[in-house]
């Protein structure tokens, strides 16, 4: 027969009863709570990740609208200046530079290019306006911003600091230079900005390394890799590797030496022959260059060099 529990006996097991029932509740609360802060944590991750995105996307769209309309603009420009013969060598080479953009857009359209390509994208399509836009203010249509830039004002310093203290201190000297009451203005700002693009292609791209991965590239009579070559090997190293990229990038760079040869030809000497607005459109051009130049160099180039 069971035992008979005394009234405080039985208390005692209700309490314990009673305890260990809370002690349940209690735990399946924690763990509701849990889970609940666990989806909390992770709807709050997913929406900024999203609106990230979002915002990432409209940025980008903004970009692509921004550069696709100046780019619209500067060859209207072009096309209304189309019969006057000026500058007619450097107008051959902006031409060339857009047909290889408008291949490139071609290929981007097909959707051939992952979110990778974006940013080189980006930066071509503004190239190409940069190209127009120089042939522009030359033919006398330069934009109306150009007149109060500073031309001492260097856009380069943080590429130029990772470069060397050489090459920021010859880019402001060259800007220093730029000045159109300086008749020897276009032969040193063209010698400094000549010797940083060579500068930037041959420190991360030396002749030895571009050889050993790529033994069949394209060579100069000297048997050095050529311009091309090492572009290529920019794009293979950052997996971007794409023949039209290639060939615009290639196209971008002779266009900003042709460039070089105008400026020095055109002035022959004489003070005052380029206005403030026309001199701020080529500095542009080439910092655009520069810039669009070291984007394409991977990284881990940038970090052993």
């Amino acid at each position: 027969m069971p035992r008979r529990m005394s009234p405080s006996e039985v208390r005692s097991k209700l309490r314990q009863a009673q305890s260990k029932y809370n002690r349940a509740v209690n735990r399946y609360n924690s763990a509701v709570r849990a889970h609940n802060q666990q989806v909390r944590t992770a709807v709050s991750k997913y929406n900024r990740e999203v609106n990230s995105y979002n915002s990432a996307a409209r940025a980008h769209n903004a970009r692509v609208r921004a550069n696709r309309e100046r780019l619209r603009r500067e060859l209207a420009k072009l096309e209304r200046a189309a019969s006057r013969p000026a500058y007619v060598t450097l107008r051959t080479s902006v031409n060339s530079v857009q047909h290889s953009y408008s291949q490139l857009e071609a290929r981007a359209e097909t959707g051939i290019y992952s979110e990778r390509y974006n940013n080189i994208l980006d930066l071509s399509e503004r190239e190409a306006a940069n190209s127009a836009e120089v042939m522009n203010a030359l033919l006398g249509n330069p934009e109306d911003a150009g007149a109060i830039e500073d031309l001492t004002a260097s856009e380069l310093d943080p590429i130029l600091s990772e470069l060397s203290g050489d090459a920021l201190d010859r880019w402001h000297g060259a800007l220093f230079s730029l000045n159109p009451r300086n008749p020897d203005a276009a032969r040193h700002f063209c010698t400094s900005a000549r010797e940083l693009l060579a500068m930037i292609l041959d420190k991360f791209a030396p002749n030895r390394r571009v050889l050993e991965a790529m033994p069949d590239c394209e060579t100069i009579p000297s048997g050095a890799p050529s311009r091309r070559a090492k572009i290529r090997y920019f794009l293979h190293q950052r997996e971007l590797a794409d023949e039209a990229l290639e060939a615009f990038v290639d196209e971008d760079l002779e266009n900003v030496l042709q460039l070089f040869r105008t400026f020095n030809d055109g002035t022959h000497g004489s003070s005052g022959r380029f206005t403030h607005a026309q001199l701020v459109a080529i500095k542009k051009r080439v910092e655009g260059a520069v810039s669009f130049l070291w984007h394409i160099i991977p990284q881990p180039l940038r970090q052993a060099a």
